[in-house]
């Protein structure tokens, strides 16, 4: 399937995570609990993605899984399974609206 024109809420949808990226992402010091867990994309990186391939209006159902799959994983890293324990040395976990994030110390 051909990647859709971009509308204008595509064009600001990616232009506010590069924002988000470019500034915030740097100063917090920590990934998504997705991307600390799998160790592949963040989300930020996966909902540019996924609007650049279907747009966002169409990609809605792809961009609320993927979150969904981040609460998961917060979940499996707050609960201190194996699996999280051997993954990277999670501390904690900051809430930053709907995403809750896991974060390293040292």
């Amino acid at each position: 399937m051909p990647t859709p024109t971009p509308t204008f809420f595509d064009r600001l949808t990616l232009s506010g995570i590069r924002l988000y990226q470019r500034h915030l992402s740097p100063r917090k010091g920590f990934r998504c609990a997705h991307a600390a867990l799998h160790s592949g994309e963040s989300c930020s990186a996966a909902v540019a993605r996924i609007v650049r391939e279907d747009g966002m209006m169409r990609g809605r159902s792809r961009i609320a899984a993927r979150f969904g799959a981040c609460r998961e994983a917060h979940s499996v890293l707050r609960g201190g399974s194996a699996l999280a324990l051997g993954s990277g040395g999670v501390r904690g976990v900051c809430c930053c609206g709907p995403v809750p994030i896991p974060f390293r110390c040292g």
